[in-house]
């Protein structure tokens, strides 16, 4: 009943990239209405997607091409599906998506900064999310698997796909991405626009053939056994990691796990087996890496108590007054004592600050995390949350009956070195930014279609 597309892409097996065909909103469409944050972001707050829904109204939006996950436990969810699936064969019946070989310079403003990236497709031959992976795209954070059945339900039968996927590439001489802005401002970009929701500045900006072989290339350079050995500090037969993931791990993981079922009966090629992501040079000065916070719902127990019990007899606390006082505490803690915020709702404590000695990890948030776990195990709260930014996790976590960990920020300089030597960190360990830094969809890729424009293969 269905034909599935043959891929055309220009494929370079050796470092996992191929140059896609991207599709880009016609001329004549509002941009700003048409670009949403990834599906990830506001996941308790339900009034950002309200509000972005009003926006929206009627338009020809990415909004109605993705599920925004404070909606996955809503009912009606395979309703939602069915109509994200229905919206792609419209909008590709439409003509409301014109298609560019090639790849494109993305440069986002937001929050004074700068950053920019290149969209291209990364095969997922060369991607493996599971502990102990030695494969050239790499996950950096643990992935949960059970978040990945309700995202293949969405990707599974989608015509399009929509990244919000960001990976990183460790360019500290800057020759992959760098050398595309070169008199950026005197070329005429494909897209530039304003992000609703005060989000910044988006703009798009077509590479020439010249430009992608040096990227190429300056990317191959980059995985050769000598370099990566030298940068590293590690044997000349261990394996390269030219590509880790930033944002949207489990989106990539999705993508994953679709390819793998998919491929037994479609073969090997296939335009599901590639994703479409954008690279960013983790050293790019607009790029910051911010905390994910832990926001705990209807807790039940004495957390004071219950961590003094967990990481006896390596821990003690303070109380204070306000959050930001406690905020600067964490934020300032040595290399000796991990220390963690903590904020409880209807509580005489409401701030405090949890100094952790001999800890189990690394990084705070690794040695907080089991305790979470276990806390999670016993059903001593009914659901835990990560969120961005010092206020949201205060003002929900005040609210009572909730509770939330404030953590201290991670150094972005050594995530490859980490990862390479001692595997993924772990899961929401680290954000790219703050939530409304978040990359919004923009792009798509056409991953299966037949004659009438809805699909059946391998989006969001």
């Amino acid at each position: 009943m269905y034909s599935l597309e043959k891929t055309s892409l220009k494929i370079y097996d050796d470092i996992g990239v191929a140059i896609p065909e991207i599709l880009l909103p016609a001329p004549g469409i509002d941009l700003t209405k048409w670009a949403v944050i990834a599906c990830d972001q506001f996941t308790s707050q339900p009034e950002y997607w309200r509000e972005a829904s009003e926006i929206v109204g009627d338009a020809p939006s990415t909004l109605n091409l993705i599920f925004p996950e404070v909606l996955l436990d809503a009912a009606g969810r395979e309703e939602r599906i069915r109509n994200i699936h229905a919206a792609m064969g419209t909008y590709l019946r439409r003509g409301l998506l014109e298609p560019r070989e090639g790849m494109i310079l993305v440069e986002r403003r937001v929050a004074g900064r700068i950053r920019r990236g290149l969209m291209l497709c990364l095969d997922l031959e060369r991607y493996d999310y599971n502990k102990g992976s030695t494969s050239l795209i790499r996950a950096t954070e643990g992935t949960i698997l059970e978040r990945l059945p309700p995202r293949m339900s969405i990707r599974e039968g989608a015509a399009l796909e929509l990244p919000h996927i960001l990976v990183l590439i460790d360019d500290a001489e800057g020759s992959v991405i760098e050398p595309l802005t070169v008199d950026l401002a005197a070329r005429a970009p494909l897209y530039d626009f304003d992000l609703m929701r005060d989000s910044g500045h988006l703009a798009g900006y077509g590479v020439d053939q010249a430009s992608q072989d040096q990227a190429l290339m300056a990317l191959r350079r980059l995985a050769s056994p000598n370099i990566f050995g030298q940068k590293y500090g590690v044997a000349l037969d261990t394996p390269a990691l030219l590509f880790a993931m930033g944002d949207g791990n489990h989106s990539l993981a999705t993508a994953k796990a679709v390819w793998e079922k998919l491929k037994p009966r479609l073969g090997m090629n296939h335009p599901a087996r590639y994703a479409l992501v954008e690279i960013e040079n983790i050293h790019d000065g607009g790029l910051d890496f911010e905390p994910i916070h832990r926001l705990l719902f209807g807790v039940k127990r004495d957390l004071l108590a219950a961590l003094a019990a967990y990481f006896s007899p390596h821990f003690t606390y303070s109380a204070f007054d306000d959050p930001e006082t406690m905020a600067r505490r964490v934020d300032s803690a040595s290399d000796a004592v991990q220390m963690i915020g903590l904020v409880q709702g209807g509580t005489l404590e409401k701030f405090t600050v949890l100094e952790i000695a001999r800890p189990s990890s690394n990084l705070a948030v690794g040695t907080l995390q089991p305790f979470l776990d276990d806390l999670m195990d016993r059903s001593d709260a009914e659901k835990i949350d990560y969120v961005h930014g010092k206020d949201v996790v205060i003002q929900l976590a005040a609210q009572p009956g909730n509770a939330g960990f404030y953590l201290p920020k991670m150094g972005k300089s050594s995530l490859f070195k980490t990862v390479i030597l001692d595997g993924a960190l772990p899961r929401k360990t680290f954000s790219m930014g703050q939530a409304r830094e978040k990359r919004f969809y923009m792009e798509s890729r056409r991953i299966a279609q037949d004659s009438r424009g809805s699909g059946r293969g391998s989006a969001t």
